[in-house]
């Protein structure tokens, strides 16, 4: 069997799908694929258009490396972020709660070129209900994994809080660096896109809204 044929076969029977389950608060194995080898034989022909050799030493495993970076950066397709939304019990908090500067990595799905940057999530617990703190970091997380844009990263963290935890009000606010923007293009380092998604009392209240930015910003 050829060399290339045989590592094709051996990448295969190892790691041909890449599966996760999710259950409440957990992921574990599930039946949703990824197909590992279609990526990584997307990736040769990349390089062949490119015009390089895939045979020569430092290519020769570079369509498996890029293969799992990029199962990796969208593992979050195979997660249910709202099952993270459990409120604790036996709680009366309701003031403002603020968790800022979680860092997220994504991919931009226009360009398959990663963003980097900070999300900052407010909410207005309601009738006690609070949820733990890293679960919004979890949250974050979960949708940034995923082929995304940065306005609907910032929507479906906000809605999917207010849904499901039904607080009187939500804020989420957004700072990312796009390389798509910063290496190509128009080639602007260190540009950042701001976006946010105001639900609830935030949107309705200039002054509750004003109060989240400043301890955003502070």
């Amino acid at each position: 069997m050829p060399a290339k044929h045989a590592k094709d076969t051996k990448y295969k029977s190892k790691s041909f799908f890449r599966m996760f389950r999710v259950f409440r608060g957990q992921k574990k194995v599930l039946n949703k694929k990824v197909d590992l080898e279609k990526i990584a034989a997307g990736v040769r022909l990349m390089l062949e258009g490119m015009g390089e050799d895939v045979n020569r030493d430092g290519l020769l495993k570079t369509p498996e490396r890029v293969a799992d970076f990029y199962a990796e950066l969208t593992e979050g397709i195979w997660e249910d972020a709202a099952s993270h939304i459990v409120a604790l019990p036996g709680d009366s908090h309701d003031e403002m709660v603020i968790v800022k500067d979680i860092s997220i990595a994504s991919v931009c799905e226009h360009h398959l070129a990663p963003f980097v940057g900070k999300v900052h999530i407010a909410y207005i617990p309601k009738g006690g209900r609070i949820v733990g703190l890293s679960k919004l970091a979890r949250i974050a997380e979960i949708f940034a994994r995923r082929l995304q844009v940065q306005e609907r990263l910032t929507q479906q963290i906000a809605q999917t809080l207010y849904d499901n935890l039904q607080p009187l009000g939500v804020m989420v606010v957004i700072e990312a660096e796009h390389t798509c923007m910063t290496l190509r293009g128009v080639k602007k380092p260190g540009a950042k896109t701001i976006t946010s998604s105001v639900l609830g009392g935030f949107r309705s209240d200039a002054r509750t809204r004003a109060e989240a930015m400043s301890l955003i910003k502070g």
